[in-house]
């Protein structure tokens, strides 16, 4: 069963809360919106704590250190595809124009032979909460609400 853990900022915007979320690089989401962002995770090993994995794949990802504060656990969602992802929210701000994000290699395209370099992700967004349920992937909105029933 493959896992993945990460962290959700958040921060306060007047009355609303925003969080930052990521546009999963790559050809198969170039064109998506809805159910193309993501919590900033990946993927780790069983043998490594998952907070651990969500503090080095915040890194790996957005190329930026992991922000220092209270961390609010989230809990567990199965995506669709199976995979388990476990996730913590911390308050902090971040500037999205900081972001030097890590890559991957793949076929593309399929059947080519021709290996090329995407960024793991795209682009990072402060949203809000409406926004980011409209485009987060589907079973990751569970993460939203848990963070507005702890934030209540």
């Amino acid at each position: 069963m493959r896992r993945s853990a990460g962290l959700l900022l958040y921060r306060r915007a007047g009355d609303e809360v925003e969080v930052l979320l990521g546009h999963m690089g790559g050809p198969f989401f170039a064109r998506r919106d809805a159910g193309a962002w993501t919590v900033p995770k990946g993927e780790y090993e069983p043998d490594e704590p998952a907070w651990d994995a969500a503090r080095r794949e915040f890194e790996e990802e957005l190329g930026l250190p992991p922000p220092e504060g209270a961390a609010i656990p989230l809990g567990e969602v199965r995506q669709s595809n199976g995979k388990i992802v476990t996730a913590w929210a911390i308050e902090a701000d971040l500037d999205p124009a900081a972001m030097v994000p890590g890559t991957f290699e793949m076929e593309w395209p399929p059947k080519s032979g021709r290996v090329q370099e995407f960024p793991e992700l795209d682009r990072v967004q402060w949203c809000g909460l409406e926004r980011a349920r409209a485009v987060i992937v589907p079973a990751q909105a569970a993460f939203l609400d848990r963070l507005m029933e702890h934030s209540e």
